[in-house]
């Protein structure tokens, strides 16, 4: 009894002394990973163009808010967490950040008061960009973007979420290896976009699993779950890579176009990604983009083919109606034959659907998607179909495809069974392979819209 009194004594001590470690002992904070003279100055546009590249805007700017002031409510298994002004206001920004106090922010998490931010700021990514980008992006920040007064609303997460010091623990799970850069091909193009989503475009964050600990299993090329597929507000995340990665069934200006425009002949952007087009994606370049879509394309040693000059040309163009091909050829003759006595969720296709997705499930390019070996609609949880199917979804206007593309929701149309039976046949005809969706599960996507 003693000895085990002692061994717990001891077990005890131990917790206290780690955690006065942790709450008191500095954190040793990562240094430059690039020289720079003290009075380097990035050419005018460069801190812009990071900002955009990064998608700086979507997380710090509320729905009706001020550009960069903060307040947007990011969802977390935690809680929510409430996003930082970050305009150079000085007395609810970060005006009075300095340089060293910023890149501590980007690259290990730690703010100008050092506490440790929550890991919805992608440090975990942000971490790889370089010190030239960081540099701009601040000076950008400090310069160009307006000073506006917002106290944002504290993050309060339940216990022991809430005690922040544990994060530091945490990112020593998180944050293995050093934060330079390391280019996994000699093509700079394949290298320009390595950086690009392995940096600023953090796609890792939503593309790549999580640990038991709910880091990122994943962040760098070499890493064996790198861009395997996630899960973001209890949605899975496509993969990105692998065999069955939809995108390997895109041409490389298929998917460059769909970076710059949140559509292609295949797919159309919606949730997350649609705000990653529209406030980040479609500002870069066509040579950035098509980097992008280079790197993925080549990430499993595939040859890369097709890489446009130009992304997403402009001006009017001629894109007939694919017809349907073999596995899609009986869906497509039994909703051309329109019989009374078909299946009720086909009949609700024909009534509601098919004017725009058409009977044989291609849908239209760039315009609306395809439904055969839709990603969306062959997913394990039918929850994001059943949603998009209720409350409608769109597609932002950009500079390149200024055509915002509405499409609506029949949540006051159509009954849970008939939702079911609609979600049902899509993620079985023409030749996809899914689960049969209940009126339960759409009972409960129809409860979570209303619940927001």
């Amino acid at each position: 009894m003693n000895k085990a009194l002692r061994i717990l004594g001891v077990l005890v001590l131990l917790a206290i002394l780690a955690t006065l470690a942790l709450r008191y002992v500095p954190v040793r904070l990562t240094p430059p990973n690039e020289a720079l003279a003290a009075d380097w100055k990035a050419e005018p546009g460069r801190g812009e163009y990071v900002m955009r590249a990064g998608d700086c805007m979507a997380c710090h700017t509320a729905d009706g808010g001020s550009p960069m002031a903060g307040g947007r409510g990011i969802a977390s298994p935690m809680g929510t967490i409430w996003s930082s002004n970050i305009t150079p206001d000085k007395d609810t920004g970060i005006g009075n950040w300095t340089l060293d106090q910023f890149r501590a922010a980007m690259v290990d998490g730690v703010s100008a008061s050092g506490a440790h931010l929550y890991p919805a700021m992608p440090y975990e990514n942000y971490r790889f960009m370089s010190e030239s980008d960081i540099r701009a992006l601040y000076g950008y920040l400090m310069t160009e973007v307006k000073p506006v007064k917002n106290e944002v609303q504290a993050t309060q997460l339940s216990f022991p979420f809430n005690l922040r010091f544990g994060i530091r623990a945490w990112n020593w799970l998180a944050l293995s290896g050093d934060s330079a850069f390391k280019a996994a091909s000699s093509d700079a193009l394949q290298s320009r976009g390595q950086y690009l989503v392995e940096g600023a475009g953090h796609c890792a964050a939503c593309h790549s699993p999580r640990t038991a600990f709910m880091a990122q299993d994943g962040t760098r090329v070499g890493d064996a779950n790198f861009l395997t597929g996630g899960v973001l507000d209890g949605w899975d995340v496509p993969a990105l890579r692998g065999a069955n990665a939809p995108i390997q069934k895109w041409s490389t200006a298929e998917l460059a176009a769909y970076l710059a425009t949140g559509r292609n002949a295949h797919a159309i952007a919606n949730g997350e990604m649609a705000l990653a087009i529209e406030h980040s994606l479609q500002y870069l370049s066509d040579h950035d983009l098509s980097a992008m879509a280079t790197f993925l394309k080549g990430l499993d040693g595939q040859a890369v083919q097709d890489v446009p000059t130009q992304v997403a040309m402009p001006g009017p163009r001629a894109t007939p109606a694919a017809d349907a091909d073999q596995a899609g050829q009986a869906t497509a003759k039994l909703l051309t034959a329109a019989s009374p006595d078909m299946p009720l969720g086909a009949r609700l296709y024909l009534d509601n659907c098919a004017a725009c997705h058409f009977v044989t499930g291609k849908g239209a390019a760039e315009i609306f998607p395809e439904l055969q070996g839709n990603t969306m609609a062959l997913g394990k949880d039918p929850g994001p179909l059943v949603s998009v199917i209720l409350n409608g979804t769109a597609v932002p206007s950009t500079d390149r495809r200024p055509m915002r593309l509405v499409m609506q929701g029949y949540a006051d149309r159509l009954n849970d069974e008939e939702v079911a039976a609609l979600a049902s046949f899509v993620r079985s005809a023409w030749g996809n392979q899914a689960s049969a969706v209940t009126p339960q599960q759409v009972a409960k996507a129809r409860s979570a819209k209303h619940g927001e």
